[in-house]
């Protein structure tokens, strides 16, 4: 009898580690450096109250990218580094179908999720491999790559653009 009393507790405390484990899948740990970029809103991952909070190690830990291109607000090419957004919603868990950015100004641009794609936006925080500055339109700029996709060539696509950007809201 203590024997299957102890089998029912094991198999309980393995019950309850797995349903622990499950809960901290949607959570990262908290940043420990200055925080750069905050997602909120419809999201399921969380580690701040609220909010998805990321300082630049965890951004560091997302899948990194890069392209190399021109813009209409800089002189000849550069290569972007960063995390696509497409990247970074799905890191928090987004399950809304817009995506609000909001830069350090609190200039705002909102675009549907579904324009976050594997070819689009890149959350870039380094320009030729140097931490981007506020002055040079960091700590984030959302940037296309121009270059290589001409439909990203449009008023719309610059308009969305945006740098300094600091915020993000999934809506519905």
């Amino acid at each position: 009898m203590r024997m299957i009393k102890n089998l029912r507790a094991t198999i309980l405390a393995g019950a309850c580690a797995l349903m622990a484990g499950a809960a901290l899948a949607d959570t990262l740990p908290a940043p420990q450096g200055e925080v750069i970029l905050t997602v909120s809103g419809a999201i399921s991952t969380l580690n701040g109250a609220e909010v998805l909070a990321l300082d630049q190690r965890l951004l560091d830990s997302l899948p990194q990218h890069s392209f190399t291109t021109s813009t209409i607000w800089t002189e000849g090419t550069a290569t972007y580094s960063g995390v696509l957004l497409r990247d970074l919603l799905a890191a928090s868990g987004a399950k809304g179908a817009t995506v609000k950015l909001t830069a350090l100004n609190d200039y705002t641009i909102t675009m549907p999720a579904a324009d976050a794609r594997e070819d689009g936006p890149l959350l870039a925080y380094l320009a030729d491999g140097e931490p981007m500055s506020r002055r040079d339109k960091g700590p984030v700029w959302l940037i296309y790559p121009f270059d290589d996709v001409a439909s990203y060539r449009t008023e719309q696509t610059y308009a969305r653009s945006i740098w300094q950007l600091n915020r993000i809201e999934i809506a519905n």
